[in-house]
Formats: structure tokens, C-alpha cells, sequence
């Protein structure tokens, strides 16, 4: 039996598992205001005369402000110069101000009005009538189209160049939340495995592994969890069905959950029992690959370089090439933060180069057809003297948590 897998109950690790989040810190206010200051001198550089941030993850970054995608504009827009303003619905104006961190006037619009006409009144009082005007990336097309409809005088265009160029530069703050959460996430893996046993369903350790992130400090449980077994772990992303465990089965969980809005994101690939020679030489060639790519994100190396790192380990083992199947049908990493994934990318072709507070995931997926898949994801960041582990790689495929290393 693969040590550390299977042997306990939902009950006795549910028991186990202690709340890691009591002393963590979250973004504090200085921290949005510099990250404000840095767009604006991003802006002047690029002529940008203002951006639109859309409620979601932008929003949250620049200001604090937590709130939801709809159909109702949520929002704030920021000048190259001068004051941030949010536009919102006037009904929510008082749970807007509960939400707020960074203050700022907020334009309320009733329901019968056309908020892009308010969006145009406000640039127009920032004493803005022409020039370029940044969308956030993220926005829906209807914000977008309402926006130029509503004021055509302005250039628009992406705002990425800014919001992007911002997020993908980790300070110390977020890397010490994305370490808490990737740790929190790393100990519910310990967890998960050890309930395992034959007749288990996929369903059933989804289950646990949400209230397992919960019991490690994750409030809303698991952000996402992907458990798979068998013939399933050669879909990247799973199947429709859930499958049950059988003696012997290779197992794929990949899942994580948030810490003031930081995402983790692990994934570990090991069998319940004894692997076939063929799932151990894939299981070996996956975690060279990974190796590999880590050892090739030098400071100054492009995204591109990384990814293919990873691919010469698996062509020199006779998968591939490039993404053909068996072999590595995706990027080999991402960027997360409080997206899960984010910029830069760890793909072909990439030429971002490898800067100190950049974070990847490093999961350069080995995929089977028909027989099976491994995939063993682990982050890493950028400090001042190269890569640096979130969390330390699966040991080996008899002891993948290194309990015994």
C-alpha cells in the first residue's frame, strides 16, 4: 500500500485538522493605496487618461472592495490623476460604503437611468473629454458597448496593460497569504488521502475535502476540487460521472481555497495500492518535467523557456511531441494570485520574462488516452535569487506526501 494512503476515516481526520489561519494578516490599506499609485504612474506612461474597474478581482486589488459580477454596473474608475470613483446602483449605496476600504464618492444610479450615461458625466466632472480610456479585461461585452455608445469621444481599450503589469508582481503580504492557503490546501491532501478505501465514491471525498478546507480555516470551503480515479485522471479536468474506488485504482485529486481572496491550487497523482510499471515510469517522467521547469525559471527567463523545459523531459521520453497525446496537452503553468489563474502564463511562445514576486503553478500534466493520467501541481514564486517552493513536491510515487523521506 502507498504509505500515507488510505488506513483512517472522514471522522478521524476531520478530528485532526486545526484551524491555520489565526495569526494571518490580511492586504491592509497602505497596500491598496501604493497599488493605486502604481496604475496612475503605469497610466501616464501608456497615455491612458482613466480605467474602468469592474467589480470582481480587479476591483478587489485596487480598492478592497469585494463585490459581484451581474448585470447592474459595480465599479469604480480611476484617473491618471486625482481621485478614485465608484459608480454603483443608488439602493446599494449603503452596502457599498459597508464593503469599501479605499473611500471614495460613489455615483448612484437608479434603476430607470442608463449608468454608461453616468459613467460619461463622471469622466466628464474628472475634467476628461477625449483620450484614451482602459476597460477592464474582465468586464462583460454589455459594459464595454454600453461605455463607447454612451460616450464615443474616448479611445477604449484594453486595460491590461496596467491592471496585469500590477497583479503579477507579488508583494511579501500576498505571498505570505498564497503560502498560509497552499499550506492549508496541502495538509487537506495529507487528510484525503488517508480516507481513502475500495467503494469510496469521487462524490464522497469531494465532500470531505470541502469540510476539511473548512477545518483548516477556509470559511467557504473548497474554491474547487477535481477528484478523479482510474481511467477518469486521463481527462485533465474529469468527467461528468463520478466514479467509486477500487482496489488498486490511480487516484488524481487536484483542489484548493481561499485565504483573504488568494487562491491555492495543488494537485497530487499517486495509486491506492500497487501501480503498474507503466504508471510508475509516467508517475517518474511527470515529476522530472516538473523538476526540470523549476530548475529552468531563472530570473530573467522567459515563460516560454519554462514551458519548454518541461516538454524536452517528456519528448526525451517518447511522449509528445509539442501536445500530442500521450504526452502534455496543455501550458505548463500559470500565474495565480486572486485569480487561480492569472498572468504570466507558462506557455510556448511566451516572452515574459521571470521577475522577482511572480507566482506559478508548475503542473505539466502527462496524459494517456484510454489508460491514464498524472498530473503534480505545485506553485512556486520569483524571489530576489531565483524560484522559490510554496510547498515541497510530491517525495516519490510509494510515499507521495514524503512521510517517510
Amino acid at each position: 500500500m502507498t504509505i500515507g494512503v488510505g488506513g483512517s476515516s472522514c471522522e478521524v481526520e476531520l478530528k485532526k485538522l486545526k484551524d491555520m489561519t489565526k495569526n494571518v494578516i490580511g492586504i491592509n490599506k497602505n497596500e491598496f493605496h501604493s497599488r493605486i499609485k502604481q496604475a496612475q504612474k503605469l497610466m501616464l506612461e501608456q497615455n491612458m487618461s482613466a480605467i474602468y474597474l469592474d467589480s470582481g478581482t480587479n476591483l478587489y486589488y485596487f480598492t478592497g472592495l469585494k463585490w459581484y459580477k451581474s448585470e447592474r454596473l459595480v465599479g469604480a474608475i480611476l484617473p491618471a490623476q486625482g481621485e478614485i470613483e465608484f459608480i454603483a446602483p443608488h439602493f446599494e449605496k449603503g452596502s457599498l460604503k459597508d464593503h469599501m476600504v479605499i473611500q471614495g464618492h460613489i455615483n448612484g444610479w437608479h434603476e430607470h437611468e442608463c449608468p454608461y450615461k453616468l459613467f460619461s458625466k463622471i469622466l466628464n466632472k474628472m475634467g476628461l473629454t477625449s483620450g484614451q480610456v482602459g476597460i477592464d479585461e474582465s468586464a462583460a461585452f454589455f459594459i464595454f458597448d454600453g461605455f463607447r455608445k454612451a460616450a464615443p469621444e474616448f479611445k477604449y481599450i484594453n486595460a491590461s496593460t496596467v491592471t496585469a503589469q500590477c497583479r503579477q508582481i507579488k508583494s511579501k503580504a500576498e505571498i505570505a497569504l498564497l503560502q498560509q492557503a497552499k499550506d492549508m490546501t496541502l495538509e487537506v491532501h495529507k487528510s484525503a488521502a488517508r480516507i481513502l478505501y475500495p467503494g469510496i465514491s469521487t462524490t464522497e471525498v469531494t465532500d470531505f475535502i470541502n469540510e476539511a478546507h473548512k477545518s483548516v480555516g477556509a470559511t467557504s470551503g473548497s474554491s474547487f476540487c477535481i477528484v478523479l480515479f482510474g481511467l477518469a485522471t486521463s481527462f485533465p479536468h474529469g468527467v461528468k460521472d463520478p466514479q467509486v474506488l477500487k482496489e488498486n485504482d490511480w487516484v488524481l485529486i487536484d483542489t484548493g481555497c481561499l485565504l483573504h481572496g488568494y487562491n491555492s491550487d495543488i494537485t497530487r497523482t499517486y495509486a491506492y495500492g500497487e501501480a503498474t510499471d507503466k504508471q510508475r515510469a509516467a508517475w517518474q517522467v511527470e515529476k522530472d518535467a516538473q523538476l526540470n521547469a523549476f530548475e529552468a525559471a531563472k530570473l530573467g527567463a522567459t515563460c516560454g523557456e519554462v514551458d519548454s523545459a518541461a516538454r524536452k523531459i517528456i519528448e526525451a521520453n517518447d511522449y509528445g511531441p509539442d501536445y500530442e497525446l500521450p504526452g502534455l496537452p496543455h501550458r505548463t503553468g500559470h500565474g495565480c494570485g486572486l485569480d487561480i489563474h492569472e498572468w504570466p502564463y507558462l506557455v510556448k511562445g511566451t516572452h515574459t520574462k521571470l521577475a522577482t514576486g511572480m507566482v506559478f503553478s508548475n503542473e505539466p500534466m502527462l496524459v494517456l488516452p484510454n489508460e491514464f493520467g498524472v498530473r503534480l501541481e505545485d506553485h512556486f514564486y520569483m524571489d530576489s535569487k531565483g524560484p522559490v517552493w510554496f510547498t515541497r513536491p510530491s517525495h516519490s510515487l510509494d510515499d507521495p506526501f514524503g512521510l517517510e523521506a
